[in-house]
């Protein structure tokens, strides 16, 4: 694992020499915060202080659904340049470029929490909980990000091209995103997509996410079903394309 810790040591450099990376965790789901909030928290929750305390929570899981895309796409874009000649050439396990780019990825979903948490307290969204649920919120909320990131770093082994990573992973992503319970309860939806939205992995996040930091009854069992699936399932995956490609 030291190779894993040392790329991963790699990604962060990264981060921190070009702060354009950060936009998909401090830009963007402010933008939604905001338009979200003022725009629809009237006519959702009746006023916008009862929907920020469902929205605050709930975007905070489809903000780092899209966060993980930037390591599929960051991968893919290491092969097209070939630094991947280069790992190959040192003594580390085959696997560590992988590994260390997902683990990169932390620092960018914490930065999210954060700043989501901020947007929102400036807002009027207030926390209900102590800083053990709070901490345990990030915990959650770092563990959903890993385990999907292997779905984007899959799709990052099998595209041809960097920029159509992206793409594909947003077309993965926005039946889980939208089929939830983030934005509207899922009791206003017409059945079919009511059935869906209870199970869906999302929704289910979002249940943990509002339960810790709003002071609620939590269940993990169904959310931690999901990410274990998603982990067991495209780990192998991405490992597999990652060695036809290397």
């Amino acid at each position: 694992m030291n190779g894993s810790f040392v790329l991963c040591g790699r990604g962060v450099r990264k981060i921190r020499r070009n702060p354009e990376y950060l936009v998909d965790v401090t830009v963007q789901p402010t933008l939604f915060l905001v338009m979200f909030g003022y725009l629809f928290g009237g006519a959702i929750a009746g006023n916008q202080a009862a929907y920020l305390a469902n929205l605050v929570p709930g975007l905070l899981v489809p903000t780092v659904l899209l966060a993980s895309m930037a390591a599929g796409a960051g991968l893919n874009a290491d092969l097209a340049t070939g630094v991947f000649d280069r790992f190959r050439s040192m003594p580390i396990p085959r696997f560590a470029p992988l590994v260390g780019a997902v683990l990169a990825d932390v620092v960018r979903y914490l930065i999210a929490f954060v700043v989501l948490l901020g947007v929102g307290t400036a807002m009027g969204y207030r926390i209900h909980s102590g800083p053990i649920e709070v901490l345990a919120a990030a915990g959650v909320l770092v563990v959903t990000g890993l385990s999907f990131c292997w779905i984007t770093v899959y799709i990052g082994m099998v595209a041809r091209r960097a920029d159509s990573v992206q793409g594909v992973a947003v077309a993965v992503f926005m039946p889980f995103i939208f089929a939830s319970n983030v934005f509207v309860p899922s009791h206003t939806m017409p059945g079919w997509l009511r059935s869906w939205s209870e199970i869906n992995p999302v929704s289910l996040l979002t249940d943990v996410m509002r339960g810790l930091l709003n002071g609620q009854p939590v269940s993990l069992v169904g959310g931690a079903v999901w990410l274990a699936a998603i982990a067991l399932v495209f780990f192998p995956l991405a490992m597999r394309a990652y060695h036809k490609r290397v």
